[in-house]
Order: C-alpha cells, then sequence, then structure tokens
C-alpha cells in the first residue's frame, strides 16, 4: 500500500491543476500531505486484515463500511468528496452509484492480499462496491487491482498493458505527451485510471513513475496515488522514500501500515 500513499502525499500540493505540468518538481514539501485516499486505502487494507476466508461477501461489505466510517470520523477533513461524506456520516446510507476515482485509489491492499487474479478481482470488486456500485467504479477498482498484482508476480508491462486492454477496454494508446495538454482535473475512474497505468508504463522507476504522473496534473493526489500502487508492485519502494512516508504519517495510521507490512513480511517468510 505504500507505493499509493506516497502517491497520494507527492501529489496532494499539485492537485487541481496546482502543478506546471512538468516531471521537475521537488518529491516532498511542506505541503506534501496525505489526504482522503491514504485514510481509506488503509481502511480498506485493514478491513481486509479483520477478515477471514470464509467470510460471506455481504460479511466483507459490512466490516469495509465499519472501517472505513471509523477512519472517516478520526480524519473528517481529509478532503472527501461531497457524497462520500454523507456516506461517512450517516451508517443508514447505501452504495449511491458513482463512478468516481475513490475506489481505485484505495484498493491496492487487495493485489497483496490475494494470491490470484480472479480472487484479487472479487476482493476489488467488494472493495468498490461498498459504495462506488456504479459498473465504471467497479471496473475501476478492479483494473487497478489487476494491475498492480500482474506487476507484483513477475509479468511484464507489455503484458499489464494487453490485460488491461482486453479485460476492462481501457484505451491506453495514447503517449503521456499526448495526455498531458488537455489534461485538466476529473475525478472519474474512467478520466484517471486509464492516465495513471499510461504514466505507470512510460515511467523506468518507481520514482520516475510518480514524476511522470504527477506532471499529468488534474486529480493529481489520486491519478498518483494509482500509479504509484502499480509502479511499487513492479519496481519496489526504494528505502528512502518509505521513511519519508513514515515520516508524514500519524501514528494511528502508521500503525496500520506497518501492521500491513508486517503480515505480508510474515506470508512471505512463510512462503
Amino acid at each position: 500500500m505504500i507505493g499509493a500513499i506516497l502517491g497520494d502525499i507527492i501529489g496532494s500540493p499539485y492537485e487541481f491543476d496546482r502543478g506546471n505540468k512538468s516531471k521537475d518538481f521537488p518529491l516532498f514539501s511542506r505541503k506534501s500531505t496525505y489526504t482522503d485516499d491514504t485514510v481509506m486505502t488503509l481502511a480498506v487494507g485493514l478491513a481486509f486484515l479483520d477478515v477471514q476466508p470464509s467470510a460471506s461477501d455481504d460479511w466483507i461489505l459490512r466490516i469495509l463500511a465499519n472501517r472505513m466510517r471509523q477512519f472517516g470520523k478520526m480524519y473528517p477533513n481529509a478532503g472527501y468528496g461531497g457524497m462520500f461524506r454523507q456516506w461517512l456520516r450517516n451508517p443508514q446510507c447505501q452504495a449511491y452509484n458513482s463512478f468516481g476515482n475513490g475506489s481505485a485509489m484505495r484498493v491496492s491492499s487487495v493485489a497483496w492480499l490475494y494470491n490470484d487474479i480472479d480472487a484479487v478481482r472479487h476482493a476489488a470488486k467488494l472493495s468498490a462496491e461498498v459504495t462506488h456500485n456504479h459498473p465504471e467504479g467497479i471496473k475501476g477498482a478492479e483494473a487497478t487491482a489487476s494491475a498492480i498484482f500482474l506487476a507484483r508476480t513477475g509479468h511484464s508491462k507489455a503484458e499489464i498493458k494487453e490485460y488491461i486492454e482486453h479485460e476492462f477496454g481501457y484505451a491506453l494508446n495514447r503517449t503521456c505527451d499526448e495526455i498531458r495538454p488537455n489534461y485538466y482535473h476529473t475525478e472519474t475512474c474512467m478520466e484517471t485510471v486509464p492516465e495513471a497505468i499510461t504514466a505507470f508504463l512510460e515511467g523506468n522507476s518507481f520514482e520516475d513513475v510518480i514524476r511522470t504522473a504527477v506532471s499529468l496534473g488534474g486529480d493529481c493526489d489520486t491519478l498518483t496515488a494509482i500509479a504509484g500502487s502499480i509502479a511499487e508492485g513492479f519496481y519496489g519502494v526504494p528505502a528512502e522514500l518509505k521513511e519519508e512516508c513514515y515520516k508524514r504519517l500519524p501514528d494511528p495510521l502508521l500503525k496500520v501500515l506497518k501492521m500491513f507490512e508486517e503480515y505480508l513480511d510474515r506470508n512471505a517468510a512463510m512462503n
């Protein structure tokens, strides 16, 4: 998950087209902070750590809703969208047919917790459906999680691109140079996920993916969170960037991130 969190933190000062659409910028500044993308990424990750392998879909959806509302209450000013803020505040609210990019930015944990792509896609679908149950909201989450899973399991960029285009119908034929001039702030999956995947495909290191994503502009923290989550699977994350990330998270969020990382380390040692 740390790739998504770093993407959020690094992209946050440039959200709402506040950057100069360049890859030449300081990675961190006093304005580099976590947002709702980080909060909900960690809430979803903790929810999936909570559930047993035999848990029903209804139970998983309940755990997801509880964790997301818990974290939303802990961090009420993290920058949530209007409809999502209403959903957080009212336990009676149901999913509201959103196709916003929030479903894609918070999904990264499932690509690490499950070990086959069908299970990853099913978990991603559930993570979206709790709020973003529009087909495009679900597709954005599944596509992002699939790309992360393929990246972390040794697939090439060409294979990842082919899978995403074939399975989800996203057009990944534009270059970042073609996207950049006319790309502005948008919060839909349809206009964020393909651009984030393209930034990953063009980048040549974790940091370069982050810089490429920020240079596109738009909903920069979310786009870069998605791109960073895939880049983590493909490249890993440099130690110095991990340490910078840890320093910028409050203790409760850092505790969840460390718990997740320790869980993955234990599983890797057992296998």
